[in-house]
């Protein structure tokens, strides 16, 4: 975990270019910095959809008649928690963590700064979210600034999950992933959809350079069905040289996928999957919880 644009070991050896050092940062400052030079935008594409599948998971009407959590795995700094909780746009933090003004300030004051900012932003539909990622710095900023009500720096690849954070997650209702799908098994899920009070949907942007199909059987075992939004795919990041654009191009053709106008044209794409229970899945089709355009 702890990827949000997936850099490090995807595919074949180095062929991703690695943003390792920028993802466990006492503060989001480099993180911004190094990702907005080559358009990193998944958690842009996700937060119409995540704040649409948070709609769902609460009634038909979008009326939330009893709390949701939301268990954001890879959650780094605590972007999709803004995006989903706040009258932010990615564009906007982009903006602010690039100015010159946010760049004088130590890490310290930049937490100050950043309570108040998300504090005045913040919607009044706002849902309770968990941060689960490896990377302890990231999630302690994020919690300090209020993005997460709890956050927990835990890797449930190697270890089990500690009880806190079994027992913070329990009211879980929707997990959200968008990056790091790569890192993990159905091993980090289970927990988590074991232990569930009522059964959970998943939102994952995945690679396509990359498969889900093991996540996706792991989820199946606990009565999800996976459903692939085909009609539309989000783009990611620019490459950062031929070499990976070669990479995704061959990946996604040997995937049966055709990367005409999007790898080709530059850029990694996503493709969202969805799992929930079949009855979930009747009741609320995934095109209609797909804003038309992103």
């Amino acid at each position: 975990m702890g990827g949000e644009a997936e850099s490090a070991e995807d595919g074949p050896q180095s062929a991703m270019t690695r943003f390792d050092d920028i993802y466990d940062r006492p503060d989001p400052r480099d993180f911004f910095r190094a990702l907005g030079a080559w358009e990193y935008q998944t958690p842009h594409h996700a937060q119409e959809i995540f704040r649409r599948l948070v709609a769902a998971r609460a009634g038909a009407d979008g009326e939330v008649r009893e709390p949701v959590t939301v268990l954001d795995i890879c959650c780094s700094y605590g972007i999709n928690a803004a995006l989903l909780n706040h009258h932010v746009t990615l564009a906007e933090l982009y903006d602010r963590y690039g100015s010159a003004r946010i760049a004088a300030l130590d890490t310290a004051e930049l937490i100050e700064a950043d309570r108040a900012y998300y504090a005045a932003r913040r919607r009044s539909d706002a849902v309770r979210v968990v941060g689960l990622d490896v990377a302890a710095n990231a999630i302690a900023y994020a919690r300090a600034v209020g993005l997460l009500d709890e956050g927990f720096a835990e890797n449930l690849e190697l270890a089990a999950p500690s009880p806190a954070l079994l027992r913070a997650a329990r009211p879980t209702r929707l997990i959200t992933i968008t990056g790091g799908a790569s890192f993990l098994s159905p091993r980090t899920f289970q927990p988590f959809l074991a232990d569930a009070p009522e059964p959970v949907w998943v939102a994952a942007f995945v690679l396509r350079t990359g498969s889900y199909q093991a996540i996706a059987d792991g989820l199946t075992a606990h009565g999800l069905v996976t459903e692939k939004a085909a009609a539309q795919t989000f783009p990611q990041r620019r490459f950062t040289s031929a070499r990976e654009q070669r990479y995704a191009v061959d990946a996604v053709t040997a995937a049966a996928e055709d990367p005409h106008g999007k790898e080709t044209a530059g850029y990694f794409h996503t493709a969202l999957h969805v799992s929930r229970p079949h009855t979930d899945a009747t009741a609320f089709p995934l095109t209609t919880l797909l804003p038309p355009a992103i």
